[in-house]
């Protein structure tokens, strides 16, 4: 016991000791060890204090309850019993008095008895409805009883219900029965203004999520049509060219890409044939090269490309009637080699043709207009004069264009850009009357070649 109570309180034992030092040590404590003996002073001061205050609320806060519940149950039970047994002698008797004195007795005691459990179920609810409610709400819900409560007790205490009964007693109720009528009638009309307009916007909103659905299913379409055509171009790329990279086109081979690429031009939109016209112009498989006349292999032209071969030259894809009536207005032709090709009522409006080689190009009844047409080639040759359109029964003259010039008979080229004056003036004397007249510039002092032909014939 002497050691618990010993080490209950050390610092306040650590300082007495050390104030009871003798005068010789005094001179040893510093400044540092002075200050640690004031802090736990003040701790242990705390801690006593905190300790104390509790155990006087739990002293406070516990047994008199106990005692309370204990002394008002063992009291209250007897004199309640006393008087609900007083209560029934009056009732019995019928005496007004002794049952009046019985019952308020009974009355207090009773709630005296249930009132901690009345404040349990006070709290219970209290906490429920905090539970249900936020206080925001809370003060809402009351707001709301509380005004109602008002305009009742106005209604009630001003009079002003009184008034209103009052009115009611001079109001013709058959004239109201008509008038109410007349608004049912009117809220049946507004009952179908609204089922109209709630129609209108569903109808609304069905058709932007059909147009929705629509760009989904366009942008889906083009990425499979570029899926598609990377492909395609992947497959022809590794049909003609051999393990060294150069190319090597057999018959086979060549019939198989033009099979591939015919297949392909049936399945894709303007832009996709005009995409895969590029590919093909550029990696020179629409050009005529010149072959090996052995190996039928094209042969290098020694400045890093292959020869050409105009007159004599194989074509790895023969483009032939592929195009003939296709639609690809409003697309990127520049620098293709189109000739030769079968343009027949082809719809090139609006297209880059710069620097598209269309000699020998059938483009009958095709639509030109709004193409710009700068440094198009039509034919071969130095002038126009001495060029002329394909012919099936003479061979064409690359030096003079006899015969290598583009079949332009009733061609509309309304509104072209940037046509030079060789070309307009080649149009203008192969195109045909209907056509001269779309030629912008018009076509003065250009004699209609074409019609002189047919003429002489």
């Amino acid at each position: 016991m002497n050691k618990k109570s010993s080490s209950s309180h050390p610092p306040e034992d650590n300082l007495g000791q050390n104030l009871a030092l003798p005068d010789d040590d005094e001179n040893e404590i510093t400044e540092k060890a002075i200050a640690e003996q004031d802090a736990l002073s003040a701790i242990s001061h705390l801690q006593s204090q905190l300790h104390a205050s509790s155990l006087k609320a739990e002293n406070q806060g516990t047994k008199p309850i106990v005692s309370y519940q204990v002394s008002v149950k063992s009291r209250a039970l007897i004199l309640t019993t006393l008087a609900i047994v007083i209560t029934f002698i009056g009732i019995i008797t019928n005496s007004p008095i002794i049952g009046m004195i019985g019952t308020v007795v009974t009355l207090c005691l009773s709630i005296t008895i249930l009132l901690p459990w009345l404040d349990a179920l006070l709290l219970w609810l209290i906490a429920k409805i905090k539970k249900w409610f936020s206080p925001q709400e809370i003060i809402l819900i009351v707001g709301l009883i509380g005004l109602s409560i008002s305009v009742i007790g106005l209604l009630e205490f001003t009079g002003i219900g009184q008034i209103i009964l009052n009115l009611g007693k001079f109001i013709n109720w058959e004239a109201s029965g008509t008038l109410a009528e007349w608004f049912g009638a009117l809220g049946q009309i507004s009952i179908a203004v609204v089922a109209v307009y709630v129609a209108w916007r569903q109808y609304i909103i069905s058709k932007d999520l059909t147009i929705q659905q629509n760009q989904l299913t366009v942008q889906q379409n083009i990425i499979t049509q570029q899926q598609t055509i990377d492909s395609y171009f992947q497959g022809i790329s590794d049909l003609v060219l051999d393990e060294e990279g150069l190319l090597e086109d057999w018959p086979q081979e060549r019939a198989i890409a033009e099979g591939r690429t015919a297949a392909i031009f049936s399945s894709v939109d303007g832009s996709g044939k005009a995409k895969i016209l590029r590919f093909l112009s550029r990696s020179k498989l629409l050009t005529p090269l010149q072959r090996d006349r052995r190996l039928g292999r094209a042969i290098l032209d020694g400045s890093g490309g292959y020869a050409e071969d105009r007159l004599e030259g194989v074509r790895v894809i023969d483009l032939g009637v592929m195009l003939a009536g296709a639609d690809l207005s409003n697309t990127d032709l520049r620098w293709t080699d189109l000739s030769e090709a079968n343009l027949v009522r082809a719809n090139l409006s609006g297209c880059d043709l710069v620097k598209a080689n269309l000699s020998r190009t059938i483009l009958y009844n095709a639509n030109i207009s709004n193409a710009d047409l700068n440094g198009v080639r039509l034919f071969y040759g130095s002038s126009w004069e001495t060029a002329s359109p394909r012919s099936r029964f003479h061979s064409p003259n690359y030096e003079t264009g006899e015969y290598t010039g583009a079949v332009v008979e009733n061609a509309d080229f309304s509104n072209v850009q940037r046509m030079s004056d060789q070309v307009r003036r080649y149009c203008c004397a192969w195109c045909g009357e209907k056509s001269r007249k779309t030629i912008p510039g018009g076509c003065e002092n250009v004699a209609d070649k074409l019609k002189e032909i047919r003429e002489n014939k």
